[in-house]
């Protein structure tokens, strides 16, 4: 992976960026969809790819359990087997070992899980971990890493970093010179000082970019700001810099101008499947009876697919009626909507213009409320 700074915004952190993989280049700052099993839920790779979206994210610890890195291995690898000819990055597992707590134990060797499908027991340690990611085949993979539960107390979120940088430096010393780039994984809560031990270590150990790791976990919005702006001045300038799971637009372009370059959420595809799509404007509820005779698009003067084809009054009734083509439509917009926003970013710090291009965002979604009140 070749990581370059483009162009540095005069008024932030903010920077533009190129990231070249072996499956392809991409621009930062940039947003992947979330497809945990190989799969955007509801959309084709096709689809996904004329919305915009030119990377995409898979979870290795789910692949693992279905179908099988080994089967995925030797149909070819993940690229091949899900037919997306862009850049993947695959996610460790780490995660898991909080979303899935009622099912796992830790260890210093690993995370001993008990499949939420069959109830069977797997280990997941770092050589492991590091085994699935290079069968896989995915352009930017992860270390190990545990993420700490919101409103865990010091001395946990102490042995939670320490446990990170010991499973980070043995995924390490398992990498394989095969163009894979590895990011290690900044954990310590909401903790500044122990954000910066694990800055400070991870980085002493030269990974190819790093990423933040467990937030977006119910604290505030100003917790997490103030958590990514401290821990960012302890990343390196010349590494890209990837924010996990944290996705509201407001998010990102705060995040962006302090100098992230990567983000995912699961946020455009599960609200689309619920009904909720974004605009420039605010979200809107498409089910709402509002919207029953509106033959107007989902946003004027988006060019998305669904919006180039489709009313509000239309995707409405699909929604009510739990057609399967409501998800899909929804999902087409809500994905095209995010890759526009990246793109819309890109292009005013190309032009000099990211604090106007953030303070319009924020002036057009206020009036916006102001007159639906």
């Amino acid at each position: 992976m070749e990581f370059q700074v483009v162009k540095r915004c005069k008024s932030s952190k903010a920077r533009l960026g190129e990231i070249i993989t072996d499956h392809g280049r991409f621009e930062t700052p940039v947003f992947m969809p979330v497809g945990t099993l190989g799969a955007i839920k509801g959309v084709s790779p096709d689809e996904a790819w004329d919305a915009g979206v030119k990377i995409i994210l898979a979870n290795t610890y789910h692949l693992y359990l279905r179908p099988g890195h080994e089967l995925i291995e030797k149909l070819g690898g993940l690229h091949r087997f899900i037919n997306w000819s862009g850049p993947i990055l695959t996610d460790s597992g780490g995660f898991q070992t909080l979303s899935l707590s009622k099912l796992r134990t830790i260890s210093a060797d690993g995370v001993t899980f008990q499949s939420h499908l069959d109830g069977s027991t797997h280990f997941l340690g770092p050589e492991k971990v590091m085994e699935i990611q290079r069968a896989l085949g995915a352009d930017i993979i992860m270390t190990l890493d545990e993420c700490a539960p919101l409103g865990a107390n010091h001395d946990y979120v102490l042995a939670s970093v320490k446990l990170t940088e010991q499973w980070a430096r043995q995924c390490l010393e398992q990498r394989k010179d095969n163009g894979q780039a590895l990011f290690g994984i900044v954990q310590g809560g909401i903790y500044p000082e122990l954000r910066e031990m694990s800055a400070r270590g991870l980085v002493n150990m030269g990974f190819d970019g790093y990423s933040l790791g467990g937030l977006s976990l119910g604290e505030d919005r100003r917790t997490r700001e103030n958590v990514i702006r401290s821990t960012r001045e302890f990343l390196p300038e010349e590494k890209p810099v990837y924010l996990m799971g944290v996705g509201t637009p407001e998010d990102i372009i705060e995040s962006v101008k302090m100098g992230v370059d990567m983000f995912d959420c699961v946020m455009p595809t599960r609200n689309a499947r619920n009904g909720m799509l974004f605009t420039h404007k605010g979200r809107l509820t498409i089910k709402n009876a509002v919207y029953k005779e509106d033959s107007s698009p989902i946003e004027e003067g988006c060019a998305c697919y669904t919006c180039s084809n489709y009313s509000r009054a239309y995707l409405r009734h699909l929604f009510v009626s739990r057609e399967i083509l409501a998800y899909r439509l929804n999902t087409i917009h809500n994905l095209y909507y995010y890759a526009h926003l990246m793109s819309e970013i890109r292009q005013a710090m190309r032009e000099d213009r990211l604090a106007e291009f953030s303070h319009d965002f924020y002036k057009t979604k206020e009036k916006w409320r102001e007159t639906n009140v």
